[in-house]
């Protein structure tokens, strides 16, 4: 939704419209698309030179470069699928059903309107061969492609699809699929082995007028607190001169995380 410097007490505003914005918005077969599409494609670039067509969020796709260069992977991982109109989600859905038959769509494709793809924020990668499968593409646990896997939450990507996990997610084990939702986010998901569903939920327990999480790293304090849109005032006063990050959920409220550099 928006990062800022704030500078002295200052009252910040959330709209109900943008419960449905922001890097932590939860998209699943509960919880649709609701932001424009137009907004959204806005805010995109491609992901590499090389694939000119695949895009991502501006912020995500900087972050994706950065992490592919950290483990070495420019001529060994590649992108498959970035950001997806509505129109080639319905296309791709029913392409699968027809190709590969509904039980088997259900569960590696999500329905239109109700794809990660949409958001402009999920990626699915490949180990670079001939004959990538567009649906699901090989990423094995093992080599650069594992080393991606490992320092992806340092970058603020998260394994969105987990082994285990696929009754929450409602999607199968998909070793290829990542999702950015920005730092500390990512590694506290990666660090407590939580589905964006779970982490979602486990937020709320982090009210504005309650006690925030906290979390410290090289030299910062991120502090992380939920705002219920329906039960709470829609607007938060914030302490001068400290970054913060707002997001929707896409359900119910907002995630508002703050910096603080610590001094010790």
């Amino acid at each position: 939704m928006s990062t800022n410097l704030i500078s002295n007490m200052v009252r910040l505003n959330l709209a109900n419209s943008y419960i449905h914005m922001g890097n932590l918005v939860l998209v699943n077969r509960k919880n649709p698309i609701n932001k424009p599409e137009s907004l959204i494609i806005k805010n995109l670039e491609t992901v590499s030179t090389d694939y000119k067509k695949i895009l991502l969020d501006k912020t995500a796709a900087i972050m994706l470069r950065k992490l592919i260069q950290a483990c070495g992977g420019e001529n060994e991982i590649v992108p498959v699928s970035g950001f997806r109109l509505l129109s080639e989600q319905i296309a791709i859905y029913n392409d699968s059903t027809n190709e590969n038959g509904e039980e088997f769509t259900r569960k590696y494709v999500a329905l239109p309107n109700h794809s990660e793809h949409q958001t402009g924020l999920a990626i699915d990668v490949a180990k670079n061969q001939p004959d990538i499968d567009f649906i699901c593409p090989s990423f094995p646990y093992e080599g650069i492609c594992q080393d991606f896997r490992e320092k992806a939450s340092q970058y603020g990507f998260i394994k969105r699809y987990p082994k285990g996990k696929e009754a929450i997610t409602g999607i199968s084990h998909e070793p290829w699929h990542f999702r950015y939702v920005g730092k500390p986010h990512s590694q506290i998901i990666s660090d407590n082995n939580f589905t964006l569903e779970e982490y979602i939920e486990y937020l709320k327990q982090f009210p504005c007028d309650g006690m925030h999480l906290q979390v410290k790293n090289q030299g910062w304090t991120a502090e992380i607190f939920y705002v219920n849109a329906r039960e709470e005032a829609k607007s938060v006063y914030m302490p001068e001169n400290l970054y913060y990050e707002v997001s929707g959920n896409n359900i119910d409220g907002f995630i508002v995380t703050v910096w603080r550099q610590c001094n010790d």
